[in-house]
C-alpha cells in the first residue's frame, strides 16, 4: 500500500513540512518544519540575517519563496547537508506532537509518497518517478518511533 501526501489540507495532510506543527531547534520556536528547513540554507553567510526574518513570516509559503529565491547566497555546504537538515526537523516535529506520532505510526508499512506535481528531489515529481527524500525521511521517522521502547505512543 502507499500513502499518498502533499497539501495541508488533504488527507495526511500533517506529513507535509507546511503542516501548522511548530518545532523547537537551535534554541527558537519554528512554527512549521518549512520555516526551519528554509532558514538553514542562509546560516553563516553573508545573508545570515535571512535566518530571523523566515522563522518570523507568517506562512510556510512565504518561508519557502525567501529561501529559494536565487538572489540569496546559500551557505556552500547545502548540497551535502540537506537531508540531514530535513531529517532534524522532521524528528523532532514528530517526537514533540505526539498526535503525530500517533498517526505516523498507524501508517504501518506503507511507503509514504509525497506527491508534488512540481518536485522530483523531496517528492514524486510530475511523473511518480521522483526521488521522493521525504517520503523516505518519514519512513525513516517512523521506524524510529516503532523502535523507540521509552516512547510515550508505545507504553500501552
Amino acid at each position: 500500500m502507499t500513502i499518498y501526501f502533499y497539501q495541508v489540507d488533504q488527507p495526511y495532510g500533517v506529513f507535509s513540512n507546511f503542516s501548522p506543527h511548530p518545532i523547537t531547534l537551535d534554541g527558537y520556536r519554528w512554527p512549521t518544519v518549512e520555516h526551519y528547513y528554509q532558514a538553514q540554507k542562509f546560516v553563516g553567510t553573508r545573508d545570515a540575517a535571512l535566518v530571523a526574518k523566515i522563522r518570523e513570516l507568517p506562512h510556510p509559503m512565504l518561508a519557502a519563496q525567501t529561501g529559494r529565491n536565487p538572489r540569496y547566497q546559500r551557505r556552500p555546504d547545502w548540497e551535502q547537508v540537506k537531508c540531514n537538515v530535513m531529517l532534524k526537523a522532521v524528528q523532532c516535529k514528530f517526537f514533540s506532537h505526539p498526535e503525530l506520532a500517533q498517526m505516523l505510526l498507524q501508517t504501518g508499512t506503507a511507503a509514504l509518497v509525497e506527491n508534488s506535481p512540481i518536485d522530483t528531489y523531496w517528492g514524486c515529481g510530475p511523473n511518480g518517478t521522483g526521488c521522493n527524500h521525504l517520503g523516505q525521511i518519514l519512513m525513516q521517522v517512523r521506524q524510529e518511533l516503532a523502535s523507540c521502547p521509552a516512547h510515550p505512543l508505545l507504553n500501552h
